[in-house]
């Protein structure tokens, strides 16, 4: 060994706190993450969702109140998800103006106005009682175009709501086109589209179904994406973009970090990504048991996301988060 090695040494840049802050090189901000919520019509106190430890499914009320909260806190966004009383074949409550839905965009643009930006999910599948994102074939199939039809409507009455952005979620092909051509005809030129461009078939998506309500029997694998698959997000995105779309996401997040990063580099929209139920109940389940650090975990994770080319993150640890930043 000679007296000159080693030369070079990287752990200069790690010697302190204040040192590993300074040369970071991915930071996280309160204002690039948005809080899914849910709210559930006919309750009158908050329902807490068994599989998604800390997770209810709020009234009205408590929806407003988690609305300033998460205005104070710093946080980017709501996305909001309606969970009706009653669900039917072609999932009318997703349309109805007086919907829980639509009611709950009014509560929370009135409470927090532009403090927030207001998101809705533009779905069928908390809507139906086939649990299915779209409208079903006479073979049980779900028909792509007469589905379209349905989530036009949908965006037009989110849009008279008062909604900044809406959310299709379905993977209907050709969806971010016709909402978008639906929202101009009704005067909603200034309605953004955050469309879910890469969103698989994945298994940690288990909680959520909870979460809304869900009686889906069977699975989505003719219309999201096989988990086995790359290149064909970056066709999805290709034709999003042609059709509209001002944002972009990838969902699930952090099993799927390598399609975050080839979005990312491709997109000419900003790129954001779902850390959906499956990957919050894990940690959660895993802090509980004593197996993890819990915050040190939702930090590294939300970094990791944020590492890859997120731009925006979509965590149910949002507000959580956004104190642990300050």
């Amino acid at each position: 060994m000679s007296a000159e090695f080693p030369s070079v040494r990287p752990r200069r840049l790690r010697t302190t706190p204040a040192m590993r802050r300074l040369v970071a090189e991915t930071r996280l901000h309160p204002a690039e993450l948005i809080l899914p919520a849910f709210v559930r019509e006919g309750i009158t106190e908050p329902r807490p969702i068994g599989s998604m430890p800390g997770v209810v499914q709020h009234t009205r009320d408590t929806l407003r109140r988690a609305a300033v909260e998460a205005a104070e806190a710093g946080i980017g966004g709501l996305m909001l998800f309606g969970v009706p009383a009653v669900q039917d074949a072609t999932g009318t409550a997703g349309t109805d103006p007086e919907g829980i839905l639509q009611l709950a965009i009014r509560d929370v643009v009135s409470e927090v106005g532009d403090q927030l930006v207001v998101m809705s999910d533009l779905c069928l599948d908390e809507f139906t009682d086939h649990g299915h994102c779209g409208v079903l074939a006479a073979d049980g199939s779900v028909d792509n175009d007469a589905t379209l039809e349905r989530y036009a409507e949908m965006a037009v009455v989110q849009a008279d709501a008062g909604v900044h952005l809406v959310g299709p979620s379905g993977m209907m092909d050709g969806q971010v086109g016709v909402i978008r051509k639906a929202l101009d005809a009704a005067g909603h030129q200034d309605t953004g589209i955050l469309a879910y461009t890469a969103k698989y078939a994945s298994a940690f998506f288990g909680p959520f179904r909870e979460a809304v309500g869900s009686s889906l029997k069977g699975d989505r694998k003719t219309y999201q994406q096989d988990p086995a698959n790359a290149r064909e997000s970056l066709r999805e995105l290709a034709q999003d973009v042609a059709e509209g779309a001002d944002l972009v996401m990838v969902k699930p997040a952090m099993s799927y970090l390598d399609i975050v990063r080839q979005v990312a580099d491709a997109s000419p929209v900003p790129v954001a990504a779902y850390q959906v139920s499956g990957e919050y109940a894990m940690v959660e389940a895993a802090a509980a048991n004593g197996w993890i650090e819990r915050e040190r975990t939702i930090l590294e994770t939300l970094t990791s996301v944020r590492r890859a080319g997120a731009e925006q993150i979509l965590t149910y640890w949002a507000v959580e988060a956004a104190g642990m930043l300050r």
